[in-house]
């Protein structure tokens, strides 16, 4: 049985004079999916999810939710898409419960059931013990939580976050992320995060895409996108064990496909031109060595972007390289 799209865009343009911010962008997400659409500043990634909001019109083309026009049945589409801005914005003199208590009011929702909801939600955000601290004394990672507690009012079908790690400590990220996978794994929403942390963003996606000029440059699992960046360039893996002798590098280097390796210490980085994770296993397994570990190397994220980046500035020129690179040097 197919999979059921969730979000989809057809020739999706949005130009504002002469500058063209999305490009004829064609993308599906599948329901329950958390899918990335990452790119530099000024890619086109927050005007796409304007457009997928109904808050700004496109140049031309569709976009639609669950087979609703994002343009024709706003309304409609707004009832099951939950938008998390990249700055929430709350009443900072009202406490967390209060501002929850306005958004359900909003949405039709008050009385006990409001409250049970509400109640349920700031459990699950982690938010009960600051819940009636006014929201002007919450930090960033509680803003961005009781923003998803906000998202979830309504109990919307789709939710789009917009930088939704921007800021947030190490523990306030892990539990967003944590909530994240909740949502679509167990909850079956569908998700679309519009980011440039490539790292924070690449733990918690099915798939991603890579957002570049308002174009959809790459589109992918990790693995789909590393193979479509990668075009001839090496493969690299990482293998350690225990003792890494000389006879087991000379070894290595008589694999079939097998054409450098680099030493340090017991870490050893193999360059091939296809997949010798299997055969690396092996080798080691047959010379009675302990296998520590065993990984693809360049499979990041950043590593994807910098291939790719490498590549298009061969193929165009290197069209605004600078701004790229501080893109690619911000996420290593």
């Amino acid at each position: 049985m197919a999979e059921e799209i969730m979000i989809e865009t057809r020739n999706l343009t949005k130009r504002y004079g002469e500058k063209t911010a999305v490009d004829h962008l064609d993308l599906t997400v599948r329901k329950g999916e958390v899918f990335g659409l990452l790119g530099p500043n000024g890619a086109g990634k927050t005007t796409t999810t304007l457009m997928l909001t109904g808050l700004t019109e496109p140049t031309e083309g569709t976009a639609l939710i669950d087979g609703k026009d994002c343009l024709r049945d706003p309304m409609e589409v707004k009832s099951i898409v939950g938008y998390m801005p990249d700055n929430v914005g709350f009443y900072g003199d009202l406490t967390g419960r209060e501002n929850l208590r306005f958004t359900a009011a909003l949405n039709g929702l008050e009385g006990p059931e409001a409250e049970e909801r509400i109640q349920s939600l700031l459990a699950r955000t982690g938010l009960l013990e600051a819940a009636d601290l006014k929201v002007r004394a919450y930090s960033r990672g509680m803003r961005q939580r009781l923003g998803v507690a906000d998202v979830l009012v309504k109990d919307p079908k789709v939710i789009i976050m917009d930088e939704p790690t921007l800021g947030i400590d190490p523990e306030g990220m892990r539990q967003l992320l944590e909530l994240i996978r909740e949502m679509s794994k167990k909850e079956h929403r569908t998700i679309l995060i519009s980011s440039h942390q490539l790292y924070q963003v690449q733990q918690v996606c099915d798939r991603m895409g890579l957002f570049v000029e308002g174009r959809l440059a790459a589109c992918g699992t990790l693995e789909e996108l590393a193979e479509q960046t990668r075009e001839g360039a090496p493969v690299l893996t990482e293998i350690k064990v225990e003792p890494a002798d000389e006879g087991f590098v000379r070894l290595i280097k008589e694999l079939e496909g097998v054409y450098s390796v680099g030493r340090e210490g017991s870490r050893l980085i193999v360059g091939s031109d296809r997949d010798v994770g299997n055969a690396l296993a092996q080798a080691a397994l047959d010379c009675g060595l302990k296998l520590v570990s065993l990984r693809p190397c360049g499979n990041d994220l950043d590593d994807i972007y910098q291939r790719y980046f490498e590549k298009a500035g061969h193929e165009d020129g290197n069209r605004d390289g600078s701004k790229i690179k501080r893109f690619i040097s911000r996420n290593r």
